[in-house]
């Protein structure tokens, strides 16, 4: 591992460790439980010290053997394999006595109940100013759905201390979206919502596909919006309807879920060129299999692939964010919403973003009010080097048209906005057509 992280920062990567101090394992040969002979010298006694859910054991987070333990792995990690920082997992059901299990979090009464646990509260408070005080420029994500307030704020403003949490409603959202709907009966309102519901004093990271979407014998979003046929018509000449929808759809999806972002954007693995299957390791309910023990990265190299394809949108994306410094300008600005006509543009930076999630029809002269000026097309989910049916021009400029017809003068862009597809506006100072 060490060889593995030392690669990984010569070729400038950031690496982090997924922590799991949420729970320890039950099996009393390699866990902690039953280590001196009872089943509470780490755990709580009783029915609290077991996770029901997870079959696992619940730390007692009041004792302190449990926070020197817990406190030397952080500790350990950093100065012996130098990592970067920690990711920690399940941080709701550490801090909710029931693990926060089949509950909605709608009230900020929910979060100073009874049912909080505020010895692991404690207990992350204290991990975050250790490993802070230790390595300053350490960072630490919380894998939290109950938003609880103050967790990713400093503890100099009165906050737990991490510094970023994931935005987890937004991948279950996106699944339920798949799975629940037809195209046609999007809620763009709440979509939208969904995308930027977050508090602006905490830094988030957004993310299209979770790691518990595509693991253990679950289906990847490329898979839930494709089925079988992937398996069969991924070729590059193969037009299958079902192919075709899914591709356009798995590009918007991570375009509109990157651009509205807040702090951060994640990837999980192979999501950004489609892989198909899931991930599961061998274990006893899969007959001890290695058979979905990998990643299939040859896929993204295959010319041959729509895989490839969708690699190469994924890295334009991501070079169009760092390039005009998306996630370093907050400030999200809504210029048009229509549920009824799927349609979703608004203002990012010096970009405009424009969705037609209509999976029908396409728009002409569709006009929405933008910031005076010319404009031209920098990124195009429908291109043809994307898998897309190629039905824009990307030399042509947009410029902005006085509308006085409402009573007030407004700047208006009339654009063409093909059906279920995306694409970028970028303005140009150059006024020549």
């Amino acid at each position: 591992m060490k060889l593995l992280i030392d690669t990984a920062h010569a070729q400038g990567l950031t690496v982090f460790m997924d922590l799991i101090h949420s729970h320890s394992v039950s099996n009393e040969v390699e866990g902690l439980s039953r280590f001196d002979g009872t089943l509470f010298q780490y755990f709580h006694e009783g029915p609290r010290g077991k996770h029901k859910a997870w079959d696992s054991r619940v730390f007692d987070y009041s004792k302190p053997q449990v926070l020197h333990f817990l406190l030397s792995n952080c500790r350990y990690w950093l100065d012996e394999f130098l990592f970067d920082g920690f990711r920690f997992d399940g941080v709701t059901s550490m801090i909710y006595l029931e693990h926060g299990l089949k509950r909605v979090f709608t009230s900020y009464n929910g979060y100073y109940d009874d049912s909080v646990d505020e010895d692991a509260l404690t207990y992350l408070a204290l991990a975050n100013r250790m490993i802070h005080d230790i390595q300053p420029d350490a960072i630490t994500i919380a894998e939290d759905v109950s938003g609880m307030p103050g967790l990713a704020v400093p503890q100099l403003e009165g906050g737990f201390g991490f510094d970023y949490r994931f935005a987890m409603g937004v991948p279950d959202y996106w699944i339920r979206l798949i799975k629940d709907y037809k195209d046609e009966d999007w809620p763009i309102g709440h979509l939208w919502f969904e995308l930027t519901n977050r508090r602006t004093d905490e830094k988030t990271i957004s993310y299209a596909e979770s790691h518990d979407q595509a693991l253990v014998g679950d289906q990847t979003l490329i898979f839930r919006l494709i089925g079988e046929d992937m398996y069969h018509h991924m070729g590059i000449d193969d037009d299958t309807a079902k192919v075709a929808r899914g591709i356009a759809l798995h590009k918007m999806i991570r375009l509109i879920t990157l651009s509205t972002a807040s702090n951060g954007y994640l990837d999980f693995m192979g999501n950004e060129f489609g892989h198909p299957d899931w991930i599961d390791f061998p274990r006893e309910g899969n007959n001890w299999s290695f058979k979905h023990a990998n990643r299939q990265w040859h896929l993204a190299d295959d010319t041959h692939l729509k895989h490839h394809l969708l690699a190469l949108f994924d890295q334009d994306m991501i070079a169009l964010a760092k390039t005009h410094h998306l996630l370093e300008t907050p400030v999200l600005q809504l210029l048009h919403e229509d549920s009824t006509q799927k349609i979703i543009i608004f203002k990012r930076a010096d970009l405009i973003f424009a969705f037609n999630f209509n999976p029908h029809q396409s728009f002409t002269d569709y006009r929405f009010e933008a910031p005076p000026g010319k404009y031209r097309m920098i990124l195009d989910s429908d291109a043809q080097k994307y898998g897309g049916h190629w039905r824009l021009d990307s030399q042509q400029a947009h410029f902005t048209i006085v509308d006085n017809t409402e009573g007030k003068s407004q700047n208006m862009l009339s654009v063409y906005l093909p059906s279920r597809s995306a694409y970028v506006l970028c303005q140009t100072e150059d006024l020549q057509p």
